[in-house]
């Protein structure tokens, strides 16, 4: 089979932050086929693994489709759902599955306008281990992820793991499920995808660091200085004070 073109995108060299301009619905398909291709690329997802999605207004969400690969998924295979579709028995159970966590992600997140689920493997593998992301190591990560938890397992769409996101969503911007995947949190598809690059970082450097030495964290002064960033730049979340006063020592 020969290769698809890429996808057109003439926005690819906007910057993506708070604040991020409003795109129409032929924009936003094609800037959720553009991401799924760089996650594809940089191998955060394989074979028919993995789901992307972008807030189109606040009833409605544009989905890659289930059983097409990020490689090849186009404009016109983008899904348009209800964000209620959850509730909607009409809809198709096996859609649902993959969707879920999208749409109670929009459900309990009015700023949220893109979403990623996949699999990066580091990430993944310290889920798997056992090993947490709630740590202040690398300065970039506490200011833009924060403290990155880990929930248990569940079979997805199961209303377990739809209760995981309801409980998380709200206070944490990146996610990862335990043997299963990370879920990442954007202004729109690229913002989220940004987040899903510097958690697959991150996750990289503590498992190297690991292998040399005992994982050391930065002193809270530090970490202090970090978390005013974080609060400048947007990226604080409800909890943030008593989470890191927990973790890292900042009170």
């Amino acid at each position: 089979m020969a290769d698809r073109l890429p996808v057109p995108y003439d926005d690819r060299n906007l910057t993506v932050g708070y604040g991020a301009p409003h795109r129409d619905e032929s924009s936003l398909r094609a800037l959720i086929c553009h991401t799924a291709q760089k996650v594809y690329r940089e191998r955060f997802a394989v074979g028919l693994s993995g789901s992307i999605s972008a807030r189109l207004d606040a009833t409605r969400i544009l989905i890659t489709p289930p059983g097409v690969a990020f490689d090849y998924v186009q404009p016109d295979q983008i899904l348009l759902l209800s964000v209620d579709s959850l509730n909607q028995e009409m809809a198709p159970a096996h859609l649902l599955r993959g969707a879920a966590h999208h749409l109670e992600v929009y459900r309990q997140r009015p700023d949220a306008g893109g979403v990623i689920f996949a699999q990066p493997p580091t990430a993944l593998a310290l889920s798997i281990a056992g090993i947490s992301m709630r740590t202040c190591v690398v300065p970039e990560a506490v200011i833009v992820l924060g403290l990155v938890p880990t929930a248990a397992y569940h079979p997805p769409g199961s209303p377990e793991a739809r209760e995981a996101v309801r409980a998380l969503a709200p206070i944490h911007d990146a996610i990862l499920f335990a043997h299963d995947g990370a879920l990442t949190i954007g202004q729109d598809p690229l913002q989220a995808l940004f987040k899903l690059e510097l958690l697959e970082h991150t996750a990289g450097v503590l498992q190297r660091t690991a292998l040399l030495v005992p994982i050391p964290t930065l002193p809270p002064e530090q970490v202090s200085a970090l978390l005013a960033l974080r609060r400048q730049l947007g990226y604080w979340r409800p909890g943030d004070e008593t989470r890191f006063c927990e973790m890292c020592g900042v009170c």
